[in-house]
């Protein structure tokens, strides 16, 4: 068993790593960018949706078009560019697209989402002082009965891959009744029974404080630029460290978007690409009183308390595109064009906090956790869209494996040498 282990990356897999290490007894040292939660976990819609959880390749994704998908109005955006190594991406993106690779996907996702609540649990009932709230009711919304089908028919598909789920239809009245914010062009709901959601940087701020007070360190201001395994160990250099470096018994890579930059050379083949979302905040006279979910048009509202009051984190769209690059305010109206007509009582040109975070995803829809093929290094990521509702799990299962040397059955769909 190693002793001590660095985390590169503060967001909510890190830190969930870093956490369940300290359970085995091993000293941590989370070192992060920027600050933590400055990644994708700060911006997110914050859901626990087992019931959504899968691969993103599907079929439906192709139908798009290649028009659609270099608009910046559309859900989805691709800017052109010579970027071979997007063109890659893409090309094993579409590969993977199919009713049966995307089966073959879902089946091992329902064996993480049988365990992904409990493992929220687990950290809010040893100290990370935070909560789950259940969404009751959460609500999918369409302006028809047509539209609605093509999540209806994946929620179907997610039962017969072994997953449970429980649903049921309701007609636009009936879902106004519910939830009077849904305007009158919400013509067929979907309501999802047993999800959760949270507050994402205030869970991780919690998390975090967790293990600096079970005595890990947070190292924030620290980019790495080298993961060097030898004497026995591994080295860990950042920009900052002038000529030196950290040595580690093993380290964990969890930087998000940036993992194939370091993770390439220790045989991490998977491309990893930022898909990109966006969020800002709003208020109004008749917020949503939980989440809603606009799928037709990629849109997600969590409604989140602040100092100043409730407020509404509207969140969506998936842009592939440099995780660095700037904030494209043409992704912002999308999103504000999309829900407009969708919501009664929210005030979305009162906008706060507009933001755009880089989710990491992989080409065939599925994370990256386990060994890589130096010994010591290990990596966590490529969650795309998930990485705040599988990241307490997938933080307990490598910290099992790093600690013990064997791979939990859970971990092995998600191979990073695949």
């Amino acid at each position: 068993m190693p002793q001590s282990v660095a985390v590169v990356g503060a967001g909510m897999v890190g830190l969930s790593t870093a956490w369940h290490l300290q359970e085995h007894g091993i000293d941590v040292t989370v070192v992060e960018r920027h600050h933590v939660a400055a990644g994708s976990s700060w911006g997110n819609a914050g859901w626990l949706t087992p019931a959504l959880t899968a691969p993103l390749p599907e079929p439906a994704v192709l139908r798009y078009g290649v028009r659609a998908l270099v608009s910046p109005s559309s859900p989805v955006y691709v800017p052109l560019r010579p970027d071979p190594r997007l063109l890659r991406f893409l090309a094993g993106f579409a590969r993977n697209s199919t009713h049966r690779r995307w089966a073959r996907g879902m089946r091992a996702y329902a064996a993480m989402n049988a365990r992904a609540l409990d493992a929220f649990d687990e950290l809010t009932a040893n100290g990370v002082a935070a909560a789950t709230r259940p969404a009751a009711p959460f609500l999918a919304a369409f302006r028809t009965v047509e539209e609605r089908s093509a999540l209806v028919d994946e929620l179907e598909h997610v039962r017969a891959a072994g997953q449970p789920v429980a649903y049921d239809l309701l007609t636009g009245a009936e879902a106004r009744t519910i939830e009077p914010a849904l305007s009158s062009a919400v013509g067929a709901v979907v309501r999802l029974h047993d999800q959760r959601y949270i507050d994402p940087p205030a869970f991780v701020g919690e998390l975090a404080r967790a293990v600096v007070e079970r005595g890990g360190r947070i190292v924030e201001g620290a980019s790495v630029t080298g993961v060097h395994p030898r004497d026995g160990g591994v080295h860990v250099t950042t920009r900052e460290d002038v000529g030196g470096s950290h040595r580690y018994d093993a380290v964990v890579l969890a930087n998000g978007a940036w993992l194939g930059h370091l993770g390439r050379r220790f045989g991490v083949r998977q491309p990893v690409q930022a898909g990109r979302g966006y969020s800002f905040s709003v208020a109004g006279e008749n917020l949503p009183s939980a989440p809603v979910y606009f799928p037709a048009q990629r849109v997600a509202c969590t409604p989140l308390d602040g100092p100043g009051g409730t407020r509404l984190r509207v969140a969506g769209m998936m842009e592939l595109r440099a995780p660095d690059a700037a904030l494209d305010r043409r992704r912002i109206a999308a999103i504000v064009d999309a829900a407009r007509p969708l919501l009664d009582g929210v005030d979305l040109d009162d906008r706060r906090d507009e933001w755009v975070g880089s989710r990491p995803c992989t080409a065939d829809g599925l994370p990256l956790i386990g060994a890589t093929r130096a010994p010591g290094v290990h990596v966590a990521g490529g969650h795309g869209m998930w990485g705040i509702a599988l990241g307490p799990l997938t933080g307990r299962l490598l910290a099992q494996q790093v600690a013990t040397g064997v791979t939990p059955p859970e971990l092995v769909a998600f191979d990073p040498l695949r």
